[in-house]
């Protein structure tokens, strides 16, 4: 963007964030507005979402926040609508949205599966049928997906949060080829375990399930939401123009290559 400094690589860009009400998204929320970007704050949770966003008002950053289920398609497109009616243009999409319900997969029901893959990939497939068109139309735009590494690791009790997350690092790939001379690219960034409020939950009434997950990383502990939140923001930027396709793990060396 003209005028943006290495100080503020995302100067006057305009950056979606989806399942941005707390955890990883409102994570990535704040880095994204301390790199200069305007926001877009998307989220289920309303009353969530309008906490967070009056946080990163006060804080300083220019914020737009809307409240739905983006795995309906009209909510999705009602969204960039609404980027695009306050802000004239969108540079940057974050699907962050998701949230996994973590089972063996013989006790999942079929409620349980379908929230699953409307939460973490129909949300996804909806906001960049709705972005790509503007993007397109610009010349240029950055998607980046929040994947996970145990699509890589097999991770117990993921199977069907795999699924859906797999289907997303697929759409990465594919979308990325399809638009590559567009200007735009599309990357997905694959966290391991995250210390997030939740997994603060789960570490304080079950710890034997926290270690189990967090034993599997090499560097012997959960990453960072910030950790997480800068490679979006380097995906997210101009400098990152020729990386396009890839599945970027975050995970303290729990898959490697």
């Amino acid at each position: 963007m003209s005028g943006a400094t290495s100080k503020a690589p995302l100067l006057g860009q305009v950056a979606i964030v989806s399942g941005a009400a707390g955890g990883i998204g409102l994570a990535i929320a704040e880095r994204l507005a301390a790199d200069g970007a305007k926001l877009v704050l998307a989220d289920a949770n309303g009353d969530a979402l309008d906490g967070a966003a009056g946080a990163l008002r006060r804080a300083g950053a220019e914020v737009l926040a809307r409240a739905g289920d983006l795995a309906e398609e009209t909510t999705a497109k009602a969204l960039i609508a609404a980027a695009l009616d306050q802000f004239g243009t969108v540079e940057v999409l974050v699907n962050n949205a998701g949230g996994g319900v973590i089972l063996p997969f013989l006790e999942h029901t079929a409620a349980t599966l379908k929230r699953t893959i409307d939460r973490n990939l129909w949300t996804a497939i909806w906001c960049c049928r709705a972005v790509l068109p503007p993007m397109v139309k610009r010349g240029y735009g950055r998607i980046v997906n929040i994947g996970a590494d145990s699509v890589r690791n097999g991770l117990w009790d993921h199977a069907a949060y795999n699924a859906a997350k797999g289907g997303m690092h697929g759409l990465t790939t594919g979308l990325a080829r399809e638009f590559a001379r567009t200007g735009i690219t599309v990357n997905t960034v694959a966290p391991c375990a995250v210390r997030t409020p939740a997994l603060d939950r789960v570490r304080e009434t079950n710890r034997p399930l926290h270690d189990k997950f967090v034993d599997v990383i090499p560097m012997g502990r959960p990453a960072e939401m910030v950790e997480v939140a800068s490679m979006v923001s380097y995906l997210a930027s101009r400098e990152a123009g020729f990386v396009t396709g890839q599945v970027i793990s975050v995970n303290g060396g729990s898959t490697m290559l």
